[in-house]
Formats: C-alpha cells, sequence, structure tokens
C-alpha cells in the first residue's frame, strides 16, 4: 500500500478510540499530543487507560461496540483483537465517509500513524507504509538523538523573526542564514 505523507488538522475533529488495551492507550498518548477531543469505548479499559482518561478529562464507556456508535465523529481508531468486529466498524465508517485506522490491520486503514518527534512546533513523522514499524520506531529514534537539544527553542526564535518581517527575498535569505548557521552547515 501507498501512503500519501500528510500533515491533519485534528484540533477541531471528533475522534472515537474504540479498545481499551495497550494499544488504545499508545494510540490516546499520540492524539492527546495535538487534541482533547477524544472519546473512548471499550468492554474492558486499563488502569493505565482509566488514568490518562481521567487526567485529560478524557470520556470513555465501558460497554461492548454497537453500529452506530461512530455517529457524530470524524475520525475512528480501532484497536481492538476481532478482525470481523474491525471490518464491520470499517465498513461502517465508508457510509459517513469518517477517516478509520484500525490498528495492525492495513486493509482497514485510511492512514497509518506514524513513528514521529515532536518537539514544540517541529514534528517529524517517519512511516514504513506498514511494511516494518520496528524499523520506523528504530529510525525515529535515532533521529531523535541527532537532533540538537535547543531545536525547539531556536524553532519559536524562527518563527518570531517570519511573523515580524516584511514578506521578500530579503526575509528568505535570512531566515535561510540562520538555519543554515544553526545546524552549521556552511
Amino acid at each position: 500500500m501507498k501512503y500519501f505523507p500528510a500533515f491533519i488538522k485534528i484540533d477541531n475533529k471528533k475522534i472515537l478510540i474504540i479498545g481499551g488495551g495497550y494499544i488504545a492507550y499508545e494510540k490516546l498518548e499520540k492524539l492527546l499530543q495535538f487534541t482533547t477531543d477524544i472519546t473512548v469505548i471499550s468492554k474492558d479499559i486499563s488502569n493505565s487507560m482509566q488514568e490518562l482518561c481521567a487526567k485529560y478529562q478524557i470520556p470513555f464507556t465501558i460497554k461492548n461496540y454497537e453500529k452506530g456508535d461512530v455517529n457524530g465523529y470524524d475520525i475512528v481508531i480501532i484497536a481492538v483483537d476481532s478482525l470481523e468486529l474491525q471490518k464491520d466498524i470499517f465498513n461502517e465508517t465508508r457510509k459517513s465517509r469518517i477517516l478509520c485506522n484500525a490498528v495492525d490491520s492495513v486493509d482497514y486503514c485510511d492512514f497509518i500513524f506514524p513513528s514521529f518527534i515532536k518537539e514544540g512546533d517541529l514534528t517529524i513523522a517517519v512511516s514504513t507504509s506498514g511494511a516494518s514499524p520496528a524499523m520506523a520506531k528504530y529510525l525515529r529514534r535515532y533521529i531523535q538523538k541527532i537532533l540538537p537539544s535547543n531545536i525547539s527553542d531556536f524553532l519559536k526564535e524562527m518563527k518570531s523573526l517570519r511573523d515580524s518581517l516584511p514578506k521578500g527575498k530579503e526575509r528568505m535569505k535570512l531566515l535561510d542564514k540562520k538555519v543554515r548557521d544553526f545546524f552549521r552547515l556552511d
């Protein structure tokens, strides 16, 4: 499968996570870096998932998934073991044009979760299109080790300069030089 790399604004999207185990917890943890408009439904929910939901005031309902539970959501994350349930939920999302991710079932995914680094406004995503999540994870760790520790502060400075200077070639040259100097590329 081929996935187009895109960064999607999700702070205005309603997200449903179906599942309450470790994988659902990992997905919630990642999503919370970008939004809190998330709801969780699961027949069982781990203590760590309950604690994370409580910390961020994420509503959760302990129940079996029922047809129609996806209604009103923009994005659905399916983190359950049952392939039959994954398929049923995915097919249900097709009727409403809801973006769907079924963990470890690329046939039931409109998108996949990349391995990513988030440092302030900087987000770096790594994906192998599902071929090797382990490879993506270790490549992310490698990149994270070589990132300058002050990159978030530098990015704030660049944003401030970009906002304060008039648009044009001079601004582009100045900002380009600052980045080259920061990474010591010349």
